[in-house]
Formats: C-alpha cells, structure tokens, sequence
C-alpha cells in the first residue's frame, strides 16, 4: 500500500524558488511509489490564525479548511519545505499548520529546507523540530538542506549543477527513512490504536 505523504510548502513571495525543491520531493516520492501530494500554503490561503479547525461548530469550517483537514488526516507522513526567514521559519507554513493540531498526531514528518545562500535554510530546519514535535508528529532523523536554491534546480525541478547533485544524493536516505517511519506509525496506529 502507498504511503500518502503531503508535502507542505510555504513561501508567499511573487518569485519563489523553494517551490522547485517542493516539486522536487512531490516527484521523487512518487517516482519512487508514495501517493505524495503538494500543498502550497499560498494556494490554501487560510486567513491569519483565529479559530483553529476545531474551534469551528462541525460543517462551519471554511472549505479550504475543511478539505485540508480532511487530508492531514488521511496521510501517512508530511515533508516540511521550508525557507528561511531572519534565522527563522516562514510565517505562510506556519500560518497553515497552526491552524489545526490533533489532526497531525502519530505521523512522522521530515524536513527539507533551502536559502539562496550556503546556510541552506538549517535554522529554519532546526526551528521546525521543535514545533513539530509539540504538534505530535515524530520528526526523523534525516533532512534535505539545500544551499543556493535558484542554481540546485532549473525551471522544471530537476537538479544542476553541484548543489543539485548533492541533493540527488541525499534523497534516496531521506525517502528511505522518511517511509520506514511512515510504515512503523500505520502499523502501530492499525494494530494498537493510539495512547490518546
């Protein structure tokens, strides 16, 4: 059975570039069997967080809302691609992931992150740990990071030059460890259920 993964995507900005290492990941995961899906924060555009998901009466969620709780819910596992603002995590995938909780536990999640310079958006990475962790996903142990974004992958996603080939490398560990994990937490979930 695939796993269904959604990988979550962020950026606001009129000229994105870290949409092409989301694309990437949708791509690759599917290529190598997951039923992986891109949700861009900016094409949800969920308001600034006021009521969560389940602040709402039932049926009263806006139905963007409502149809992404619905997928949060069905997935195996998430991919977090995220850039970096001032040291810290972007404000649109925060904004998007704030707005529910319970809806994430008991499914790991994986981190791919990127910057225009050679940081490779590592902060933002190490920030998202500890926010993932308090929204009850497990975060793995293994990460994209990928330095100088706009020359790792042309138009089309696919990866150039010697940043592209360091990605390409580190993705089949990532994917590996990213769908052991996914597997672990359904067979646990269908076998035993969940401690609350």
């Amino acid at each position: 059975m695939a796993h269904r993964i959604l990988v979550l995507y962020g950026s606001y900005r009129t000229d994105r570039l870290g949409i092409r290492l989301a694309r990437y990941v949708v791509r690759e995961l599917n290529g190598l069997g997951a039923d992986a899906e891109l949700i861009d924060a900016k094409a949800v555009d969920l308001p600034m967080l006021d009521r969560m998901y389940k602040e709402y009466p039932v049926g009263d969620a806006p139905p963007a809302m409502e149809e992404l709780a619905e997928s949060i819910r069905s997935a195996d596992a998430f991919v977090f691609v995220t850039g970096e603002y001032n040291w810290g995590i972007q404000p649109g995938l925060k904004n998007l992931t704030d707005h529910f909780l319970e809806e994430w536990f008991w499914r790991p999640a994986a981190i791919a992150s990127y910057s225009a310079g050679r940081s490779s958006g590592v902060r933002a990475a190490l920030a998202w740990h500890g926010t993932i962790s308090e929204m009850g996903m497990v975060p793995i142990s293994s990460s994209l990071a990928v330095g100088s974004i706009g020359k790792a992958l042309d138009a089309d996603a696919h990866p150039v030059g010697e940043f592209g080939d360091a990605l390409a490398r580190a993705f089949p560990r990532f994917a590996a460890d990213l769908s052991w994990w996914a597997e672990a937490a359904r067979v646990q979930r269908q076998n035993t259920g969940t401690p609350y």
